[in-house]
């Protein structure tokens, strides 16, 4: 595992300055990252297709063998295999984006964000996009809001048969108004977490 930074360093140096690349290893514009899910999408839906992350939870669960005691479980998970392999991929992708095609520099936040921030006493995170203190803090109260959330998150993506990826990318693709339903759902309860209840919490 040592050579590939060595390898990737190298590749920067000589074949992305000889040929202009460093675009490479800078931030790219979200268009950019939106195409590509536009084309991935297209691909899913010419084979058949269909995405979300949230199946994929059911599908190790089923690996388990869990399927002899819970019908939920009692499929047939191997038919699923792509998306497992969708979903390695994105961990190997951001994995590879984080620590070698990646110059240290990040998307600045809107000052307006780092005013509301330090009104709930979060200092605004340097260098990256995420606040230390929604993250790194190890006290009793952020550990039960993560299990709690957690829990919340899983309810809800099976209530509402599916996860954001799932709704908001593969069923409004698919044209399906439950997705429409759900995805309208997701941004009232983000505007109502972040409004009003993210700032009694802190």
């Amino acid at each position: 595992m040592a050579t590939i930074p060595f390898v990737i360093t190298l590749f920067k140096m000589y074949f992305c300055k000889k040929n202009n690349m460093e675009f490479m290893f800078q931030t790219w514009h979200w268009s950019i990252s939106g195409f590509l899910i536009v084309m991935v999408m297209l691909c899913l839906i010419y084979f058949g297709k269909t995405f979300g992350m949230s199946s994929n939870l059911r599908s190790l669960c089923s690996m388990t063998g869990v399927g002899r005691f819970l019908p939920f479980f009692d499929w047939d998970w191997k038919s699923q295999r792509w998306n497992l392999v969708l979903v390695v991929g994105a961990m190997l992708g951001g994995f590879v984006a984080v620590h070698f095609l990646h110059d240290g520099s990040n998307v600045d936040l809107n000052p307006k964000t780092i005013e509301q921030l330090a009104l709930l006493n979060i200092d605004a995170p340097a260098g990256k996009l995420l606040p230390d203190a929604l993250f790194n803090d190890n006290s009793p109260k952020t550990i039960v809001l993560l299990i709690l959330g957690g829990l919340l998150i899983g309810f809800g993506s099976r209530y509402a048969g599916g996860c954001t990826s799932g709704h908001a990318i593969s069923g409004l693709s698919n044209l399906q108004i439950p997705s429409l339903k759900a995805v309208v759902g997701f941004f009232i309860g983000g505007l109502v977490m972040a409004h009003f209840i993210l700032p009694l919490i802190f």
